[in-house]
């Protein structure tokens, strides 16, 4: 170790007297010094650089660090640029040091290769990083900055420094920078997601982002599906409509642009509309249960009870043996019997009322876990549902047929007929 240093510190005088002529000496003096340094050059830079490769591939990073400091005390780079490339040198020289976690020696190095490439990008990025290490932040972004002005087109640079300002909650900056990548590429699809979420961060409004994306890529349908849901959000129901349709007119398989549209045009208050959006959903997966409920839920809004309960059925012959489609099946029975009581007591609002309470008993014995009127039903079956009493009072006929119908306008949709309970008889 003591040879070593001792090396390395009559290569720095050689350096030195190479640099400066000999006080008192003249200019022959002075050449045969600088003749003696290169012909040492000459000697061991070849070896030296080639030993240096040979670390760094085996990861011996200590000797790779021994073997690059010789290399730069030689300044083998000026000797034979083009054989010992400084950029090259001061790179692995400062990764070196960076496996090894000395994120200032790192530094160090860096910055003494930065007075020969004051320009160099890469070794400005190694350095950003060694500052990004050691936590000195204001350094770090001080050298993306520098980056950008030596290349203003570098996009990468630009994202780099990008994620930066986003990890330091700098949105506004971060905005600036994305705002510079898309003035190069308008259509850079990480920079235009990366833009809209800087806005929702910094407490701005990030539709025109979302919509600037979609009209520039209108055949990308995640854009139009991302515009429209953000619109939903702000309430802009007629506006999501517009851009679902359009996406549709692309894609008119896609199961998710159908369902916004079906809900943005059910936001709208137009349940006619989503109700076709429903249905063109159904012929695409007409295995969907959920979309079956959907289908019923509107219609049941829409007080068209007669196609809420065939989509309540449909439901059912889905998946009978889930409880969903019944538990649907009794609220419809159930609404429709709120729209029609009269005070009167009528034997069919009564009827209606027990439909529904037996929909609601099949669908919680087959697991159904939503809303369920079972419980009020019970409660007050005196007062509203069918029962043994009136199955006692009932004609002839339909004790004979054992099928108890409903009669009155107000039901003509109610197609299914009520059949005594096993304890009525």
């Amino acid at each position: 170790m003591r040879k070593l240093k001792t090396i390395t510190m009559t290569l720095g005088v050689f350096v030195l007297t190479m640099c400066v002529p000999p006080e008192g000496g003249d200019e022959d003096d002075f050449v045969k010094e600088k003749a003696r340094l290169d012909s040492l050059r000459e000697l061991r830079c070849p070896r030296l650089m080639s030993s240096a490769a040979e670390y760094y591939r085996n990861q011996d990073w200590k000797q790779t660090v021994r073997i690059y400091e010789e290399i730069t005390s030689l300044d083998c780079d000026e000797w034979n640029p083009t054989y010992a490339p400084p950029q090259e040198i001061y790179q692995y020289y400062a990764i070196a040091y960076e496996q090894l976690g000395k994120f200032d020696s790192a530094e160090y190095v860096l910055l003494d290769g930065l007075q020969k490439l004051p320009n160099n990008v890469q070794l400005r990025k190694r350095l950003a990083y060694s500052y990004k290490r050691q936590g000195k932040k204001d350094k770090e972004i001080i050298e993306y900055e520098r980056m950008i002005e030596l290349d203003p087109e570098n996009v990468t640079i630009m994202n780099d420094l990008s994620t930066f300002y986003k990890e330091e909650g700098l949105f506004d900056d971060q905005i600036y920078i994305l705002q510079k990548i898309l003035d190069i590429d308008s259509g850079d699809e990480n920079a235009q997601s990366e833009l809209a979420m800087a806005y929702e961060k910094s407490g701005k409004d990030p539709l025109d982002i979302y919509h600037a994306r979609f009209e520039e890529n209108p055949s990308n349908i995640n854009y139009g599906i991302d515009y429209a849901e953000r619109l939903i959000q702000a309430d802009k129901f007629t506006e999501a409509v517009s851009v679902l349709e359009r996406v549709v007119e692309r894609d008119s398989n896609n199961k998710l642009a159908y369902r916004k549209l079906a809900e943005a045009n059910r936001a709208n208050d137009d349940l006619g509309a989503a109700a076709q959006a429903y249905e063109e959903l159904f012929k695409i997966d007409p295995r969907d249960i959920k979309v079956a409920i959907s289908l019923s839920e509107v219609f049941l809004e829409n007080q068209d009870f007669r196609k809420a309960l065939r989509w309540a059925d449909e439901a059912i012959s889905l998946k009978g043996d889930h409880g969903e489609g019944f538990g649907q099946k009794g609220k419809v029975y159930f609404f429709g019997w709120k729209s029609f009581r009269t005070k009167e007591d009528r034997i069919d609002d009564r009827i209606v009322a027990k439909l529904s309470y037996n929909n609601y008993v099949k669908a919680d014995n087959k697991g159904f876990r939503g809303v369920s009127q079972r419980g009020w039903l019970e409660e007050n079956s005196k007062d509203i549902l069918y029962g043994k009493s009136h199955w006692f009072m009932a004609e002839d006929k339909v004790k004979r047929s054992q099928k108890i119908r409903t009669v009155s306008p107000d039901y003509k949709w109610v197609t299914e007929v009520l059949t005594p309970d096993s304890n009525w008889k």
